[in-house]
């Protein structure tokens, strides 16, 4: 959500033609026979100023017909709601798979068709699924830790499956090597930023811009303005802070942007041997996002 709401503010900036957008699919899940795509929704849906914003999630004024009615029946996925309007993006996406279309066409198409004007990217055509091992041992997807389990439960090791044979889609590294600006945006770290950065060749890209690579930071004051970032960081090994933040970004990213709330800690970051700038990073609506992104480029 982090990186949706920036990208709405970015095309309020800049052209929305001079963005790229490189999204996560390792939430990506088949659900009734239907290819979801989580993140690019989000980003979709936001971007074109469709988003529910009470959820973060889903199309405002949704209807929830669909689901009421499958709940008559038995169905091992009765915990994952798609709504009525919804439906149809992942009815289309799904078709077109099923035609043989790549996923990287179909995010055009469906940018297209929202009016995006952004260049609206997977980060891979290929298979790539974030899996999640919770303390009693049990490895499970993505979406059953946080949607069915609410990321209610501890969490011992993430991995990123067919990452290592994954390959970035058509036009990934291209935008990154030659955008004047690489941003990171305040988005999860370990399980939105991680698995777009573990399909072979996409780091290495980044490290490469790493001079012209602005990270936000997701953790404000200690904690996650929403969902289990906070958590995740500490469960892993790692500190939940703008600190922790900077230790994870060095090695890809110069500067690291942390909101006025984490002024107290920017010697601390810098010492990590990233550039630190404090700024609002509370994105509540579409100006404040715009003023974050003029931020972010500006730097």
């Amino acid at each position: 959500m982090g990186a949706a709401r920036l990208l709405a503010g970015l095309v309020r900036v800049v052209p929305p033609a001079d963005i790229t957008a490189i999204v996560n699919v390792g939430d990506d899940v088949e659900l009734h026979g239907l290819h979801v795509s989580p993140d690019l929704d989000t980003v979709t849906y936001t971007v074109a100023g469709a988003i529910d914003p009470e959820r973060g999630w889903g199309l405002a004024g949704e209807t929830w017909h669909a689901m009421e009615a499958l709940g008559r029946y038995p169905s091992p996925v009765a915990w994952f709601n798609l709504g009525d309007r919804d439906l149809a993006t992942h009815l289309f996406r799904t078709d077109r798979r099923r035609a043989g279309a790549p996923l990287s066409q179909i995010c055009g198409e469906i940018a297209q068709a929202w009016n995006l004007g952004i260049h609206l990217l997977p980060v891979t055509n290929d298979r790539l699924q974030t899996r999640v091992t919770i303390t009693d041992g049990t490895e499970i997807g993505f979406q059953e830790y946080f949607v069915q389990r609410q990321h209610s439960v501890a969490v011992t090791a993430v991995r990123f499956d067919g990452a290592e044979a994954a390959r970035p889609a058509p036009g990934v590294i291209e935008g990154i090597t030659t955008a004047s600006r690489v941003i990171i945006a305040p988005s999860n770290p370990l399980v939105s930023i991680a698995p777009v950065l573990a399909v072979a060749g996409v780091e290495e890209a980044v490290r490469a811009r790493r001079a012209d690579t602005v990270a936000v930071s997701p953790i404000i004051a200690g904690a996650a303005l929403k969902g289990p970032a906070d958590r995740l960081l500490r469960e892993l090994g790692h500190e939940s802070s703008v600190v922790g933040v900077a230790r994870l970004y060095a090695p890809i990213a110069a500067t690291l942007v942390v909101d006025e709330a984490d002024a107290d800690q920017l010697d601390a970051v810098q010492a990590e041997g990233i550039r630190c700038v404090v700024a609002p990073t509370i994105m509540r609506d579409g100006p404040s996002a715009a003023a974050l992104g003029q931020v972010v480029l500006g730097l």
